[in-house]
């Protein structure tokens, strides 16, 4: 295993790790969710550059065109619950206390 492999890994367990642990605020869970597609995003980067191939390198693009989606939904509900509820902790997104 290179290091450069080592360090995606690493970088995506460690948002993994960050995602289960400290779920107390959307933010955070947003934050590690966010990290883990940059982190899987330069893993296929990088797997396109060694495969050398151009008809692999729109992979990357549509995950980051994902991801980007992902986080202005995650906005757009951290907004919201700010709005209705007065913070941003994830105990307060159940639907069942509304």
């Amino acid at each position: 295993m290179t290091l450069t492999n080592f360090t995606i890994y690493a970088a995506f367990m460690v948002c993994i790790t960050g995602l289960a642990f400290h779920r107390a605020h959307l933010m955070s869970a947003l934050i590690c969710l966010e990290g883990m597609m940059l982190a899987i995003f330069i893993g296929l980067v990088m797997w396109c550059y060694k495969m050398e191939s151009m008809s692999l390198s729109i992979n990357p693009m549509a995950l980051i065109t994902l991801s980007a989606c992902e986080a202005s939904t995650g906005l757009a509900i951290l907004v919201a619950t700010n709005r209705t509820h007065g913070s941003d902790l994830i105990k307060n997104l159940n639907l069942l206390q509304c």
